[in-house]
C-alpha cells in the first residue's frame, strides 16, 4: 500500500463526490496509487492539467507526426495568400469534429506540410485521434496488405482514427491498383471522419496522379465535398528565407 496524507485522499474523494463521479473501494485504492507522489493541496490542483498533458503527447506520438511544427511557428508574413484568421479559426478543429475534408494546395516550400503537421497537432491536442502519412507510403502499405490478405483490417484501422493527414499527394503517379486502394480508405472515412491532404497539384493536374479520369474525379469528391480548401500559392517562403539567409552573410 503506497503511504499517502490521508486529507489528500479524501480531498480527492470529495472532489469526485462533487461532480458525481463514482468513489467505491477501487477508486479510493486508485487514488492512493495517483496521489502517493502529490506532497500537497497544492499540486492536487496540477493533476488534472498533467494527466490530460500526458495524454495530448501519447496521442501526438501515435500520430507519427514526421517533426514537429505549430501554428504559433508559422510565418504569415512570408505567404501573403494565407489569412492566419482562417488559419487559427481550423485550428479550432469544428471541421474536425463536423468530419469535414480539408485541402492545401501550393507549390512546394509554400507552406503545406508544415499546416498539416500543425493543424494535425492541434487535433491531437484537443482529444481527438490522430494519424500522419505520406500519400505514397500509405499506398504501398495497402499494397502490402492486399498480398497479405490484411487489406480490410488495414482500412479498417485507417478508418478509425478522427483525422487522417495524408502529405504529399500528387508527387508522384499512381498506378490504377494503388489509386483504387486509396480511394478505399477515403470512400471508408467519407462523412464519418476528417481526411486532410497536402498537395503540390491542383486538382486540374490530379489526372497525372492518379490516370484513370473517373477514379480521379470520385477521389476529388470525397477530399472536397463539404470541406475547406486552402491555396498556399506558388511563391516558396522556404526558398525566400534561404536567399534573404546568404543575403545577410555576404
Amino acid at each position: 500500500m503506497p503511504i499517502v496524507r490521508p486529507d489528500l485522499v479524501e480531498f480527492y474523494l470529495a472532489h469526485r463526490a462533487a461532480q458525481g463521479m463514482n468513489t467505491d473501494h477501487k477508486v479510493r485504492w486508485g487514488a492512493r496509487v495517483l496521489l502517493a507522489t502529490v506532497p500537497d493541496l497544492a499540486d492536487f490542483h496540477r493533476l488534472p492539467y498533467d494527466r490530460a498533458r500526458r495524454r495530448s503527447e501519447r496521442r501526438i506520438k501515435a500520430a507519427q507526426f514526421p517533426r514537429e511544427k505549430s501554428i504559433r511557428a508559422f510565418d504569415f508574413d512570408a505567404n501573403a495568400n494565407l489569412d492566419a484568421a482562417v488559419i487559427h479559426t481550423l485550428a479550432t478543429c469544428e471541421w474536425v469534429k463536423k468530419d469535414l475534408p480539408l485541402c492545401l494546395m501550393g507549390d512546394s516550400g509554400t507552406g503545406k506540410s508544415h499546416l498539416l503537421i500543425a493543424l494535425g497537432t492541434e487535433a491531437a491536442m484537443a482529444g481527438f485521434r490522430v494519424r500522419y502519412t505520406l500519400a505514397t507510403k500509405l499506398v504501398n502499405e495497402l499494397v502490402e496488405a492486399a498480398d497479405e490478405k490484411i487489406l480490410t483490417k488495414t482500412i479498417a484501422r485507417y478508418g478509425r482514427v478522427d483525422l487522417l493527414c495524408i502529405d504529399e499527394l500528387g508527387y508522384m503517379e499512381l498506378d490504377r491498383r494503388g489509386a483504387e486502394l486509396l480511394f478505399q480508405v477515403l470512400t471508408e472515412r467519407e462523412e464519418k471522419n476528417s481526411v486532410a491532404i497536402a498537395s503540390n497539384e491542383s486538382f486540374g493536374g490530379w489526372t497525372r496522379t492518379f490516370t484513370d479520369p473517373r477514379l480521379c474525379a470520385a477521389i476529388v469528391d470525397r477530399l472536397t465535398f463539404g470541406g475547406n480548401i486552402i491555396e498556399t500559392g506558388t511563391d516558396s517562403y522556404r526558398l525566400a528565407q534561404t536567399r534573404a539567409q546568404q543575403q545577410a552573410t555576404t
